[in-house]
This record gives C-alpha cells, structure tokens and sequence, in this order.
C-alpha cells in the first residue's frame, strides 16, 4: 500500500497515528525531520483520487520555514479504510483526524497553519468551523462550499464533475466499475480523458495514485467519502449555518483557471457567506488546471510564504 517513497527527501519522516478507537482510524503521514520545534506547524490535506503525494514539489520548499505535517486523509493512502459505515466520512470526523495527528506530533493545544486541495480543503472548512482556535489561517485549492457546489443547477456542473454523481451510487455498482479499469479510471480523474495531459504529473506519483485505485479498500473508502458528502456533510453545513457556525480565521482561496468552479462560481460570495462577518476572505484565480499542487507548485508555495507569515 502507498507510504513513504522517494519523491520526497530524507528530510521526512512517516508516522502513523491512532486518531479513534472505535472503530479503530489509524492515519499514516509524514513530517519533516529535525526542524527547530519553534518553526510554525503547517498541515497539508491532499484530495481525490490520491495522497500525500500529491506535495512533493511544495513541502521540500517549505521546511526551513514550517514545521510540515502531511497526512493521507481517512480512507486514502495508506491511512485507515473503514467500511460499510458512510457517517465515519463525514468531514467532522476526518476534521478530528486532523486534530488527534496534531495534538500527537506535539502540537497539542497549539494553532496551525492548514493548507488543503480538493477534499483536503473540505476537510479544512470543517476544521476551520468547528475547532476554531486551532486553526491560525487556511488556504484552500479550487473548492467552494459543498453546500453551494451540490445546489448549483448549471448543466455543465454534473458534467465536469460526474464523479460526484457517480461516486454516490449504491455500493457496489461504483466500487466495481473502477476495479475493473483502475488505471484508466486513474488517469481520466487526472486528465480530464486527455491522456497528453498526464506529462503534467511526475510518473513516480501517478504510479501512487494507480496502486492506490487497485486496492479495492481503498475504491470503497473514497466512494463512502463521496457518499457522506452527498449526505452528512450537507446535513452539517446545513446545520452549521443555522447554528451560525462560521469561519472565524482567515482564508484564501485559490481557484483554477482552467476548472469548473472559477467559472461556475462565484467564489468571493460563496466564501464570504459561511465567513463570520469581519473576518479575511481573499479569492484568487491562478492559471492553472484543478490539481495545483502539481500543475504550478510554485504558486502555492509562494501563496503560502506571504499569507502563512
């Protein structure tokens, strides 16, 4: 299964975490080795369909400045994948995750810094909303409200996002579909079906994304996140908003160019509105396609050096 590999240096470290004891969640991360413990913990959540590999060319970059914690989120990676149980995937529990491998790694009680892309940034509204002061600011990658993304009635939304009507259906029609072309299925999430573009990728993690799809645990666990998004996760953004649960930290979120929800949304309205009044919101387009970690590393790292002080 995906752990450590060779894309990142010596300078990282795994570890694994128990973060819930029943039923039993272990996450699998790694962290960077040997930092001045006064350097500023900062969290980095990947998205779907891949893992902490998907950092390579950003947290390397970050080390001297940040005390870098990566996580595979519940259900990815080599972290746990429970099964059957769709609520053990609603964001507040992969938000608890995210506190127990703190709290684990020596940060516990301290704020930090959180970066998140795809699902990870889903994640990231959660723990912004509900541990509030554990989160200093937070960068989001090309995500708006699930909320706000499931009402949207333009047509060209369920196109370019079938998955999230697809990764819902009825187990097991999703989970067999995919193990039957793991690869292909694989690289179409990644390219969008214009294989040309897989050369955006670094091989060695698309190769980590293609083992992880060949793991039938692993098909399961990411179509069970899909489903309590579809689910859970607008039941508690629901309740949230009445409850007038909002972000109370500063964000910025950055959109991509070339993705549907640059185009689709208005992300400044969007944010704003599950923002607590005063508070920062800064919405940026970068020329980029939806993976941006990967696709302008730079950018990212050079968004997190100025907004991340």
């Amino acid at each position: 299964m995906a752990g450590a590999s060779t894309l990142f240096p010596y300078t990282f470290t795994p570890f694994t975490v128990q973060t819930q004891s029943s039923p039993p969640i272990s996450i699998f991360g790694i962290q960077s080795f040997g930092q001045s413990p006064s350097l500023p913990p900062l969290l980095l959540l990947h998205g779907y369909p891949q893992s902490h590999h998907i950092w390579h060319l950003v947290a390397p970059q970050l080390t001297s400045l940040f005390s870098v914690v990566i996580m595979d989120i519940r259900g990815y990676g080599a972290s746990s994948k429970p099964a059957n149980n769709t609520a053990l995937y609603a964001k507040s529990h992969m938000a608890n995750d995210c506190i127990a491998v703190m709290d684990a790694l020596g940060f516990a009680g301290q704020p930090f810094y959180v970066c998140g892309h795809d699902r990870g940034a889903r994640i990231a509204h959660k723990l912004l909303v509900d541990h509030p002061a554990r989160v200093l600011k937070a960068i989001l990658l090309d995500i708006c409200p699930t909320l706000a993304m499931y009402n949207c009635t333009d047509p060209e939304f369920p196109k370019a996002y079938f998955h999230w009507y697809f990764l819902i259906q009825k187990s097991p029609l999703p989970e067999t579909l995919i193990s039957g072309a793991p690869r292909q299925v694989t690289e179409t999430f990644l390219t969008g079906g214009d294989l040309s573009r897989l050369a955006m990728f670094h091989k060695d993690a698309v190769e980590e994304y293609v083992k992880c799809m060949e793991d039938k645990d692993f098909v399961h666990a990411t179509c069970q996140d899909y489903r309590a998004a579809a689910t859970h996760d607008l039941d508690e953004q629901r309740d949230d908003l009445a409850k007038g649960k909002l972000i109370q930290a500063p964000i910025r979120v950055l959109l991509a160019a070339e993705g549907i929800v640059s185009r689709l949304f208005d992300g400044q309205k969007e944010w704003t509105n599950v923002t607590a009044d005063g508070v920062p919101v800064q919405v940026e387009v970068v020329d980029s396609d939806h993976y941006i970690p990967e696709q302008v590393p730079d950018v990212v790292v050079s968004h997190i050096l100025d907004f991340f002080p």
